[in-house]
């Protein structure tokens, strides 16, 4: 069992989880309260799921969660909702204080006052697990705890767990961030994280903003309704965690084939079909049709344009009524056709997974039912497009000092900027590099 245990930090992550978690129970048939449905058809006998829950001694599902705030309000919501008899109530967690979106309140003062806390609680669920994979990371660049806090947690996580996998999803930097300090902290975390972080699967809300409305006819989308979207591609990125299957591709598996250097580990991530119930009914929706849409940065869950640089590897995660050949087939075209352009025309780093689970999606909810989806992970060199957006944010910042104060009263040494600052303009140099054709 390689189990993994999940940590949700900030208003963001927290957010997310409500989303991922609610996904999950529809998947395995869990109710709200955690007992399992009576109809085993929907598991098959298959208790592979248990790498994210444990059974209680009174046949109870618990997530194997931890939830971290360090203002009460978004854990509150989670404590009152509809899934508030699924998580164990000690791994709610919130502090008496926010760290108001400053990065150097969640690391330095505010956040060390409860991270203590939360590490016992991480340790008490991975005394749970037979062999722990690793942890999968919840937050965004932006907030103050979100990222301050999860810059600290990580930095434990690393002395206490050594080599085990950690796995980020960030919201990174869009924008139309209304928050002021967002260029300091996306710096900060980014250059704090890069070297405890083994993969990160970053999304922003502007592509995820732009998606509801053009791919599913939604007018005002909520953070109910792109939050769930990125609940699907997590729900993807896990799955062959949570199902068993023959050509299945665990998260060890993703990492060691789409990070082929260890600091350029940020995926592209694109989902197809992203289709509305009024439009379902005209589209084939074949493995290649899918597939293909994946190229598109219209489904991207964020915002850069891959035709600006080169793919270094490539993973494919299918779902549903998906044949390996059509699979081959489809990939075939995509190589013979260079549909996408990789760093070494003699290496072409394609890989991929199949889940006969159907994709499942929320009663209700924005996504429609569909036979088959395909969730495409491209470590590409274009992801430097993003740094350069969150470097020129905090460069107009920086240059005149604004709010620096804020920081430094928080214990933070202000060259700990220009050193986060350097550390960026030497990953965006290293995506350049990279992406150098070899032939």
């Amino acid at each position: 069992m390689r189990e993994c245990i999940s940590i949700h930090v900030g208003q963001a992550g927290v957010q997310i989880g409500n989303s991922c978690w609610e996904l999950y129970c529809l998947e395995h048939g869990i109710h709200p309260d955690g007992q399992i449905i009576s109809d085993t058809t929907l598991r098959g006998g298959d208790d592979s799921f248990n790498t994210f829950f444990y059974e209680s001694w009174t046949g109870k599902h618990v997530p194997r969660a931890v939830f971290v705030d360090l203002e009460p309000t978004v854990v509150d919501e989670v404590r009152t909702g509809t899934y508030s008899q699924l998580f164990h109530p000690s791994n709610l967690i919130t502090g008496k204080e926010p760290a108001y979106n400053i990065y150097a309140r969640g690391h330095y003062t505010t956040g060390k006052e409860i991270v203590d806390l939360v590490l016992d609680r991480i340790q008490h669920l991975a005394e749970t697990c037979n062999d722990l994979q690793g942890f999968l990371i919840f937050h965004s660049f932006g907030g103050g705890t979100g990222s301050g806090f999860t810059s600290l947690l990580m930095e434990k996580l690393s002395d206490k767990y050594g080599k085990k996998t950690k796995l980020e999803f960030a919201i990174c930097s869009d924008p139309f961030d209304p928050v002021i300090f967002e260029p300091y902290n996306s710096i900060l975390a980014t250059h704090a994280t890069l070297e405890h972080s083994d993969c990160a699967f970053m999304v922003d809300n502007e592509a995820i903003y732009d998606i509801c409305r053009r791919n599913l006819g939604i007018e005002n989308p909520t953070f109910t309704s792109m939050n769930r979207l990125i609940g699907q591609v997590v729900s993807y990125i896990t799955d062959s965690h949570r199902f068993g299957g023959a050509l299945n591709v665990d998260l060890n598996e993703i990492h060691s084939n789409l990070v082929t250097n260890p600091r350029l580990h940020f995926p592209l991530v694109t989902y197809a079909p992203f289709t509305s119930a009024a439009r379902i009914c005209y589209e084939q929706l074949t493995v290649r049709q899918i597939t293909n849409a994946c190229l598109k940065p219209a489904n991207q869950m964020l915002k850069c344009d891959p035709q600006h640089g080169k793919c270094m590897a490539c993973c494919m995660l299918y779902r549903g009524d998906v044949k390996c050949m059509d699979v081959c087939t489809t990939i075939a075209t995509i190589k013979t056709e260079r549909s996408i352009q990789f760093v070494d025309r003699r290496r072409t780093n394609f890989k991929y997974g199949i889940n006969s689970k159907p994709p499942t999606v929320v009663p209700g909810g924005d996504l429609v039912k569909v036979p088959r989806a395909v969730c495409m992970l491209s470590n590409t060199t274009a992801i430097a497009e993003v740094f350069a957006r969150i470097n020129d944010k905090f460069d107009r910042l920086y240059a005149k000092r604004s709010r620096v104060h804020c920081y430094v009263d928080e214990g933070m040494v202000e060259d700990e900027f220009l050193e986060a600052r350097k550390d960026l303009a030497a990953l965006a140099r290293e995506y350049e590099e990279a992406g150098r054709d070899s032939v």
